[in-house]
């Protein structure tokens, strides 16, 4: 017989949830996230945050639908044309799923289907730097 392929894993814990490590390494929000930061008392935080050396862009130019920072406002106005741009606005159409939707569809209530949304790309500010 040949040499196994899996060698060495007993002495590193590192090695064990390599697949774990990859699927989380670019984890974005989640919908029900992004509907909660769409609320306008948080939206208006996250569109208007103080410049941050550490962040893409200094923080000055955010994409609130896909919760991504850009360079400058050029490439997030392109962004918003891009089909990855329109996709998100359309599963954010849908209203998130809820406590009571969960127990509807476990029998403990009558069913009703989820609502739509109105969700519309956000507002640019020219005069943002």
């Amino acid at each position: 017989m040949g040499k196994s392929k899996q060698t060495g894993n007993h002495k590193s814990d590192k090695k064990k949830n390599i697949a774990k490590t990859w699927k989380t390494k670019r984890r974005t929000k989640d919908l029900d996230q992004i509907h909660a930061d769409m609320k306008p008392g948080t939206a208006a935080k996250l569109l208007h945050q103080e410049v941050d050396y550490d962040v893409t862009g200094c923080a000055q130019h955010y994409c609130l639908h896909c919760a991504r920072y850009f360079v400058d406002m050029r490439s997030l106005k392109e962004h918003f044309k891009t089909k990855v741009h329109k996709r998100r606005l359309k599963q954010l159409r849908e209203e998130p799923y809820t406590q009571e939707e969960a127990e509807r569809a476990a029998g403990m209530g009558s069913y009703i289907p989820p609502k739509t949304v109105e969700v519309k790309t956000q507002p640019v500010e020219e005069d943002m730097a």
